[in-house]
């Protein structure tokens, strides 16, 4: 059995302790944190089953630590997951995996060197309706891929480590890369607004893909909350929307015939659309997160690499850097005259 310990018991921390305490096939040994306080509430819940401390390298240092889970600032993630890795253990990084892709890189090289194993939780890629998803698309139900609408936005947990892009949209592009099997970037586009934050917290992110096009809404300061996903295909388009308990993904058999139009002027430039039934699929019953963990414990036991590995990390990082260069650049200004 796996023996992990956790570095950060802050904002994502609890929810990593609590699945790797109930996931039987780890050995859940230490929690560590800068701050007695979330301490003493982890103490609270594990008691002592499990060990604590404020100084992570009392882990790095023990050889029976298989795999360190890191939920701290993404600011810290590059420092603590190379440290890691140089002391010979897997590596579980919350998201975004690093600042940049010199940094992502470079972890990437040591892990290949040591023949460890990193996992970046993309944790959307886990859950059970991304992989309904992902399996719709595989059985060609939709279609090719025209465009892929992203809305992610809420009231709250406004962050001065990172812009909302970073934070929400990264959801958002590690899904798509997953369903589109990484599939290559030709053109990127952002645009932002500070608001009480020295980040942006409002980004709107456009990508072009090989084949597709995706737009992508972050934003921590909406009056509602709204996690949605639309895909429209050739034959069929489909709505995720992680907010609705009771419906969250739909199929709709809605389209366009290329079929002429009978009488209509130009008709070689019509389509007629199509209206056709909407089916719920069915989704399994489970916890995102701990099938995130559990699949970085059957990658290491099996020496494969993880879906969201660094590789996966990269791409995502990738389109971030350029995105957040187009944000910060002078763009073309509109003269009113």
């Amino acid at each position: 059995m796996l023996k992990a310990a956790l570095i950060g018991y802050g904002y994502w921390g609890p929810n990593v302790a609590k699945q790797l305490y109930r996931n039987k096939n780890y050995v859940f040994d230490t929690i560590c944190d800068l701050r007695e306080d979330r301490l003493e509430k982890a103490k609270e819940l594990y008691a002592d089953s499990v060990a604590y401390t404020t100084d992570y390298n009392s882990i790095l240092k023990r050889a029976d630590i298989d795999l360190v889970a890191i939920a701290v600032e993404t600011s810290r993630h590059y420092q603590i997951a190379k440290e890691s890795l140089q002391s010979g253990k897997h590596v579980y990084v919350e998201k975004p995996f690093t600042d940049n892709v010199e940094q992502a890189e470079e972890l990437k090289k040591i892990a290949a060197d040591r023949g460890l194993r990193i996992h970046v939780d993309h944790i959307m890629v886990y859950h059970p309706a991304i992989r309904k998803i992902k399996e719709i698309m595989d059985a060609g139900a939709l279609g090719d891929i025209l465009y892929v609408s992203c809305y992610r936005q809420n009231l709250g947990n406004v962050k001065n480590d990172v812009n909302a892009m970073w934070d929400l949209s990264v959801h958002d592009l590690s899904i798509i890369d997953y369903l589109a099997d990484g599939a290559n970037v030709r053109f990127v586009k952002a645009l932002g607004e500070k608001a009480y934050s020295s980040r942006e917290s409002i980004t709107f992110l456009s990508v072009q893909y090989e084949n597709f096009i995706a737009n992508i809404t972050a934003n921590w300061i909406s009056p509602i909350k709204e996690r949605k996903i639309i895909i429209a295909g050739t034959k069929k388009m489909l709505v995720y929307d992680d907010v609705d308990v009771i419906n969250k993904l739909i199929v709709y058999d809605k389209g366009f015939d290329k079929t002429p139009i009978k009488d209509m002027e130009y008709d070689e430039f019509v389509v007629k659309s199509r209206i056709g039934d909407a089916i719920i699929p069915k989704l399994e019953q489970s916890d995102a997160l701990y099938n995130s963990l559990e699949h970085i414990r059957t990658c290491i036991e099996n020496e494969q690499e993880s879906l969201t590995d660094a590789d996966a990390a990269i791409r995502v990082i990738k389109v971030l850097e350029l995105a957040n260069q187009d944000l910060h650049s002078n763009g073309k200004e509109l003269k009113n005259e």
